[in-house]
């Protein structure tokens, strides 16, 4: 089960009024290949989830994971930081053997 922090919650909420998005509207999570270990993390606002996809509810936030991504994100959990050198969406994986040195792809 992937989880969200409450920042990372409030920021996805804060997306999805900002462009307006209504009804089944959520995030997609996904595992792409690529980046320089392999795999990287994709976050897409969307209106509704695709046919084959797993809907997770995280306090409020619906979120979309296609069949492919799922494997690779159980126990992962997305914060949403700011600091001195920039804000944007994290991620802990548990299931990561390696990643980059930028923190934005990783290996299992």
């Amino acid at each position: 089960m992937m989880t969200m922090t409450d920042t990372a919650v409030a920021k996805v909420q804060d997306f999805i009024e900002e462009h307006g998005v209504e009804g089944d509207a959520g995030l997609r999570v996904a595992v792409l290949p690529g980046g320089c270990s392999g795999f990287q993390y994709g976050l897409n606002v969307e209106d509704a989830p695709e046919e084959e996809d797993e809907v997770v509810d995280i306090r409020g936030v619906k979120v979309f994971v296609d069949p492919f991504s799922a494997q690779y994100l159980d126990g992962v959990e997305i914060d949403y930081v700011t600091s001195f050198m920039g804000q944007g969406f994290t991620f802990k994986n548990p299931s990561a053997s390696g990643g980059c040195g930028c923190g934005s792809s990783f290996t299992v």
